[in-house]
């Protein structure tokens, strides 16, 4: 992503404007536009945070610790379908590490890392926040819960067969 490719649109400008008059501060605004920035741009490499500060008034460090501590905010691009196997105690328990490695050894990759065609990103979070449906896999924010070898392998099949269509 070239540093000219990271711009906001005026519509994007004038709507973090709006969402900042909402708040006491612009760092109050941080996390939405950070949201605002990785829809625009699939991801937020280093100049959409450079971009995300100087549209702030803040310091990139005070970006940065953000978009680091975070896992939902993605520094580097993903495939179109990101599916996020939350491997936190109850999902643990549930079988979420020998479901994950199915699914990394289905679609021939490690875990963080892409298939060739750019379809399928595999990610571990920490906690989906859906316990009782342990183990949950999320699916660009989707959840599956009580997720199975068998109902990944369909989705996954099934997004194939339909060339990649949401």
């Amino acid at each position: 992503m070239s540093a000219d490719a990271v711009r906001f649109s005026e519509e994007r400008l004038a709507e973090i404007d709006a969402l900042v008059k909402r708040y006491p501060g612009p760092q109050s605004a941080l996390m939405p536009v950070l949201y605002m920035a990785q829809e625009d741009f699939g991801y937020i490499s280093m100049e959409a945070q450079k971009m995300v500060a100087q549209v702030l008034g803040l310091r990139l460090m005070q970006v940065r610790e953000v978009v680091t501590f975070y896992t939902m905010f993605r520094e580097q691009p993903c495939g179109k379908y990101l599916l996020e196997v939350c491997t936190n105690a109850g999902c643990m328990l549930n079988g979420a590490y020998e479901l994950a490695d199915h699914m990394c050894n289905s679609l021939g990759i490690k875990m963080g890392e892409t298939t060739r065609d750019g379809m399928f990103t595999i990610a571990e979070v920490e906690c989906a926040g859906a316990c009782g449906g342990a183990p949950v896999v999320q699916v660009n924010n989707i959840y599956h819960e009580k997720a199975t070898p068998e109902l990944m392998d369909a989705l996954i099949t099934q997004v194939r067969a339909d060339g990649g269509a949401a």
